[in-house]
């Protein structure tokens, strides 16, 4: 009997990061094998050639589709997807993966879904079923359900939810969020090696930015940038930036975070990956999460840490005690309340709705024990 190769596609640092337990656990298997594919800003020089962290990790990337047209319109999306999705069809013809592994909601993740249907290939998805109305990552998610034969959630209300699109129950499954797991899993820094490893300084408060564009909303973004550093430069605490995806907006908030950083070098510092590890160590050692990442709805939960989420980008999503949503004209009162110490208290005992950091184990006894098929049955809902 010949092992189960799982094909595995990643297109940015932060999808790298939640696959990384789960790649660690396929790769150790002895009856599955791990086939690896990076997409999109992996590639990028302008984004930190993140595909280099992933071999650092002793991986091996079997394909490198290097599809990423940087320019900040709709089109270059468009012509980014439909390269991705003619090179996939290559590497699919090559590899020949018994099941495509998929996770979340990318303009590349949907290619490589595409591709993968069109192929007969099985699809297996991860963190179906969730909302997010702000991003166009909504309809992207949904139409990857519908492309998928397994699926793994990160909560039994998203669970629910993908049954409801007409998934049959016996292929939908409560895993809980892979990034549960590398909090638990990973040696994260201590404060003074992840100091020296930024060459950077924590103060006695300081927070942690990162904010990606909007993109069902037309808005200025530069206005509203101006307007979130107008008030963070009210604020003494230092502040940790991440670099926004490769989504249409992305470059003109990494350009203005540049900027607004090199005021004031020693409050403010930008790291264009800080990769998982630094990443998580640094979410353990802030006061604070500021911006519109779900990592401040998943991750941040697990750490007790107070999060500031702006906008729209996650509405719709679970969210936890934790997590204050506001708009930018509120963003002051809201950072005031989120260090105030009777919010601090109030979440010391929270626990983290997306699970308690056994995904990667459920995710891969399935893909080692689950039927697979291209072929699937809508299920009409019942009433009772």
């Amino acid at each position: 009997m010949t092992n189960r190769k799982i094909c595995v596609i990643t297109g940015s640092r932060a999808e790298y990061g939640l696959f990384y337990p789960i790649l660690i656990k396929i790769k150790e298997s002895t009856i599955l094998d791990l086939q690896l594919i990076t997409t999109s800003s992996h590639h990028s020089i302008e984004l930190g050639l993140t595909y280099k962290e992933i071999e650092d990790d002793g991986f091996f990337i079997d394909e490198k589709i290097d599809n990423l047209i940087l320019q900040d319109s709709n089109s270059s999306v468009v012509k980014s997807t439909a390269k991705a999705t003619a090179l996939l069809s290559d590497s699919f013809e090559k590899l020949k993966p018994d099941v495509v592994l998929l996770l979340g909601d990318r303009y590349e993740t949907h290619a490589a879904a595409t591709a993968a249907m069109l192929m007969n290939i099985p699809i297996a998805h991860i963190h179906g079923g969730e909302i997010t109305e702000g991003a166009v990552d909504e309809q992207i998610r949904h139409s990857i359900t519908k492309m998928s034969y397994l699926h793994f959630c990160s909560t039994e209300v998203y669970k629910q939810r993908v049954i409801q699109m007409g998934e049959s129950p016996h292929r939908v499954f409560n895993s809980g969020a892979p990034g549960v797991d590398n909090i638990i899993n990973l040696q994260l820094l201590t404060k003074h090696e992840l100091e020296a490893e930024l060459d950077w300084e924590f103060s006695s408060e300081c927070a942690l930015f990162t904010y990606h564009p909007v993109t069902l909303e037309k808005t200025d973004i530069e206005s509203d940038l101006d307007f979130i550093f107008n008030i963070l430069s009210t604020f003494n605490f230092n502040i940790l930036f991440t670099y926004a995806n490769a989504d249409l907006g992305g470059r003109i908030i990494n350009k203005n975070i540049e900027k607004f950083c090199i005021k004031n070098p020693k409050q403010y510092k930008v790291i264009k990956n800080l990769g998982q590890v630094k990443y998580l160590s640094a979410i353990k050692y802030v006061d604070l999460l500021i911006g519109n990442s779900s990592s401040g709805i998943i991750e941040a939960a697990s750490f007790k840490k107070p999060v500031v989420n702006i906008g729209n980008r996650q509405k719709g999503r679970l969210k936890g005690i934790n997590v204050i949503d506001c708009y930018i004209d509120s963003l002051k009162k809201s950072i005031n309340l989120a260090l105030s110490t009777s919010f601090i208290n109030k979440i010391n005992n929270i626990k983290n709705l997306y699970g308690d950091g056994n995904a990667a184990d459920f995710i891969v006894e399935k893909l080692k024990t689950e039927p697979l098929s291209a072929i699937k049955k809508f299920r009409d809902q019942i009433k009772e």
